[in-house]
């Protein structure tokens, strides 16, 4: 059976699917990796698309009928994640007058800035123009996820606040849910499973052999150096990665529920493959 596997051009997510996509993993299923930026992989979710695909937490409260999620490849900010970033010093209390770029109005980085600042004027970018855009003064905030929260200070930006950070302190030290892989619904529970099991392995492999997996995974990092590059992957790919657990669950639990509770998304059960 053909799996088609969507996740993103990124080295994290590319590091996790490295020995699935060498053929390392021994699996009776054929698995299609389908390379979407993760917005537009959060809208094929709601299409049912794809059986097997990366999507932000904040986009399960729209597919919690349609996808379950895995134990497994989950991406979570330990005590940092997406930030607000400017030229200049901006106080927090003035940043609703200011419109921030955001990459994608299901992404969780967009959740956590509406918890955050309930009334924040948004601009919808591209996750990968947004510092370019704060850069050359097109736009005076922007979110930033992926690498560029290694790389804004060389660019010389200025850190307003960590989401990551917000977060833990505001719900006792849980981490920032931001990412999961989830399993169409309507799959054979053993395909389900067996989805879970190969990309467990995957994920195993990767950590085992860090360094071929890194090689891999440097094909996806849009130019940043080795050192950066795998700083980024052991920031998100960790314990949390390979078993969301009890802390895992809770945090996306209470993610979308204080979404739900502030209206920014529906009210949802999410349900995980056991």
């Amino acid at each position: 059976m053909t799996i088609r596997l969507g996740h993103s051009p990124d080295a994290d997510d590319a590091f996790m699917f490295w020995a699935l996509a060498e053929g390392l993993v021994d699996t009776p299923l054929q698995f299609e990796h389908v390379l979407r930026d993760i917005q537009t992989l959060n809208e094929w979710a709601r299409e049912g698309k794809l059986e097997f695909t990366a999507m932000s937490v904040h986009n399960l409260a729209y597919v919690a009928d349609k996808y379950l999620v895995l134990n497994q490849g989950g991406s979570f900010g330990d005590g940092y994640g997406p930030m607000l970033v400017a030229r200049e010093p901006i106080p927090l209390t003035e940043l609703r007058h200011y419109p921030i770029a955001v990459p994608g109005y299901l992404t969780s980085a967009y959740l956590a800035l509406r918890l955050f600042l309930p009334d924040a004027q948004t601009i919808e970018m591209p996750f990968d123009a947004i510092m370019p855009a704060v850069q050359r003064g097109e736009v005076p905030v922007g979110l930033l996820i992926h690498e560029g929260q290694l790389t804004h200070r060389q660019a010389g930006l200025r850190l307003l606040l960590d989401l990551g950070v917000w977060w833990s302190e505001q719900t006792g030290g849980l981490p920032l849910p931001l990412g999961v892989n989830a399993v169409r619904a309507d799959l054979p529970e053993e395909i389900q499973r067996e989805i879970a099991r190969a990309f467990r392995e995957s994920i195993r492999l990767g950590l085992a052999h860090r360094e071929q997996a890194m090689r891999y995974a440097l094909q996806f990092g849009r130019g940043i150096d080795p050192a950066t590059a795998d700083c980024f992957v052991g920031m998100y790919v960790n314990e949390l990665t390979l078993d969301l657990g009890t802390r895992g669950r809770r945090a996306i639990t209470e993610f979308l529920a204080r979404g739900a509770a502030a209206g920014v998304t529906p009210a949802a059960t999410v349900k995980f493959v056991e």
